[in-house]
């Protein structure tokens, strides 16, 4: 299985490399990618978080730990258009484990992407849905929840995160709120 990257490791503050569309490598990827994500709990994660500079998001967001597991694989992600006022939410991050932390966003979010087939698509939602995308595109950004947090929660936040980190959490613990 592979290994959640957590933070600081380098590979989390780089912007990531297109995908080719339709290599037949990224099914294997995206598999082991959903498998992390399924056993840590998360409905979301990024081929950086598990080491891999490529631009491929695997999400799943009405996944409650039982029940059918139906991920949707995302090639080459963009966010196209959002919508909506920003709204403080508390996320979590499997590659920050340990914390929650209040980050801004707008509700509403579109995205284009290609499927594993080639195949071109848009993803469109708001909620939890809207929250993750803009989320997971941030990490092919370069990008952790410590970046999309206003500077006064990142400070706190990076302090919650290195106490965590010394009391043993793991990816998928969001116990320490901050903020």
């Amino acid at each position: 299985m592979l290994k959640i990257v957590t933070s600081p490791d380098p590979i989390l503050a780089q912007v990531c490399e297109p995908c080719e569309v339709g290599d037949k490598s990224l099914r294997k990827l995206a598999k082991q990618m959903a498998h992390a994500m399924y056993k840590n709990n998360g409905c979301g994660i990024a081929a950086p978080q598990v080491g891999v500079a490529k631009r491929l998001v695997v999400i799943d967001v009405d996944w409650d730990g039982e029940g059918e597991q139906e991920p949707i694989v995302l090639v080459n992600p963009e966010i196209v258009e959002l919508r909506g006022e920003p709204e403080l939410g508390g996320e979590g991050c499997l590659s920050c484990p340990g914390v929650t932390v209040p980050v801004s966003r707008q509700p509403w979010a579109r995205v284009r992407y290609h499927d594993l087939d080639g195949e071109l698509w848009e993803i469109e939602g708001d909620g939890l849905l809207g929250r993750c995308l803009q989320h997971e595109v941030d990490h092919l950004e370069g990008r952790t929840l410590f970046e999309s947090c206003d500077p006064m929660t990142r400070i706190e936040a990076l302090a919650a995160y290195e106490e965590a980190r010394a009391a043993g959490a793991r990816p998928g613990d969001t116990s320490i709120e901050v903020g």
